[in-house]
């Protein structure tokens, strides 16, 4: 190990590995959610485009990602991570263009349908494959939380830009119709970079020194088979195990609110405000930043400290307060304020949250566990934005869906403390398997 320089190792990792993954990432959450600022024009020219069509189009996103959110993940363990990735990028660019030319209602919904096909499995692909093969256990939910980070900087840098956009006119094309076709170029474009540059191991990367290679090899192979003297997972005994039952309905909860927020804040902002496109983009951009530095500091505290349920409850608990208060905001002050703790819920404690199905769960196990936990965030994500829709619709305004959501929430982080964990040998309530227990700390962090 005297042969090896880890500051420069993992300044490598970040580079090669984690920024183009959080590069995929934003662009993959840009092109997601950007349907809820084209909406904001998009009903001036569709007359169809009722809050009930938009609520179920929004939702029927995560019925595609659902369909071949497992499949998609037991390939790509058969197969190869980075591949299937940049397979992944580029279907959804081609959609994701699509959508600049729906007419329909049908359209409309077969074109987000197809977004969410097209993108399933992309984050178990790298939480359960290509992740653990790059980074140890202690250092995982440092690299899980910067590549989350994407999520938050999608919006920052995505919703100002939207808004501009959708107040100009370029070659004859309407501002949601520019909006939709500009960004689906960088997924276009950058599925060929990451299916060339990006790989699977580290035996082959060429920018690794043989010693490298073959520790970052051993301590991946170690990982493993401490976790399989354990217990040896079939993906069968994954899918039936409580422990991954459980995560599975604590994520569905969690998504309840993080997609009911995300596809109706910005109509619930303009209807609020009265403000511009533009304007709305911009303000949306100041909570996201306050989430990211929340995320930032968690990921940091969480592997210095080994605690992971205490972190992932005490954020959606911030979150289910920004939530339940939000029907009271009644100026444009209070509501970002608001905004800024729901963002702070939704968002800092999602990289610590997904290194917990890898601490007992690998290879093909692990991939289609996280796809079963992610695909029943996806039912969240089907049922959040339809929830909101109805409860405007019976009621006349969104209150009783925010009340909900915070509800959610909430339950949420109480079946989050329900979880047992080690730190440093002592058993506490939750966490199935020490971090630390399963690798040595790396040399230089």
């Amino acid at each position: 190990m005297e042969n090896i320089n880890f500051d420069s190792l993992k300044r490598r990792r970040d580079l090669r590995i984690i920024l183009p993954v959080f590069l995929v990432s934003i662009i993959a959450c840009i092109d997601r959610v950007n349907i809820s600022y084209a909406k904001l024009t998009m009903t001036q020219t569709l007359s169809w485009l009722s809050p009930e069509v938009y609520g179920f189009g929004a939702g029927i996103f995560f019925a595609g990602y659902l369909l071949l959110e497992i499949p998609g993940s037991l390939f790509a363990a058969k197969f190869s991570a980075s591949k299937w990735i940049s397979r992944i990028m580029f279907t959804w660019g081609i959609v994701s263009l699509c959508m600049a030319f729906v007419t329909t209602e049908w359209q409309f919904y077969l074109c987000r349908f197809l977004l969410g096909a097209s993108e399933a499995s992309l984050y178990p692909v790298i939480y359960s494959l290509l992740f653990p093969r790059w980074f140890t256990a202690a250092e995982r939910a440092r690299a899980t939380s910067l590549m989350l980070t994407s999520l938050l900087l999608s919006t920052i840098i995505g919703a100002p830009i939207a808004g501009v956009l959708l107040e100009h006119s370029f070659f004859g094309l309407l501002g949601w119709q520019e909006l939709f076709i500009l960004e689906s170029i960088p997924a276009l474009c950058f599925a060929f970079y990451f299916f060339f540059a990006v790989k699977d191991r580290p035996d082959q990367a060429s920018w690794l020194t043989d010693a490298e290679k073959e520790y970052l090899t051993t301590m991946y192979q170690e990982e493993q088979a401490k976790m399989q003297s354990v217990k040896k997972y079939t993906v069968f005994q994954a899918f039936t195990d409580t422990k991954v039952l459980k995560l599975c309905l604590i994520y569905f909860l969690w998504v309840v609110g993080f997609w009911g927020f995300y596809f109706w804040m910005p109509t619930v902002l303009k209807n609020l405000s009265g403000w511009s496109t533009s304007l709305i983009g911009g303000a949306i951009a100041i909570p996201m930043m306050a989430a990211l530095v929340v995320q930032l500091v968690i990921g940091h505290t969480a592997t210095v400290t080994g605690d992971k349920v205490w972190h992932v409850f005490g954020a959606l608990a911030v979150g289910a307060v920004g939530l339940g208060l939000s029907p009271f905001a009644h100026n444009m002050g209070v509501a970002l304020f608001l905004i800024c703790l729901s963002a702070i819920g939704i968002h800092a404690s999602m990289g610590v949250w997904w290194t917990i199905p890898t601490t007992f769960l690998s290879g093909p196990a692990a991939a289609g566990s996280i796809a079963l936990i992610n695909s029943c965030g996806n039912l969240g994500g089907m049922f959040g934005p339809n929830m909101m829709a109805w409860v405007q619709a019976q009621t006349g305004s969104f209150d009783m869906g925010y009340y909900l959501m915070a509800a959610f929430m909430f339950c949420a982080g109480l079946l989050v403390l329900t979880l047992k964990y080690k730190v440093n040998g002592a058993a506490k309530k939750d966490v199935l398997l020490d971090a630390k227990a399963n690798v040595q700390p790396t040399v230089g962090h």
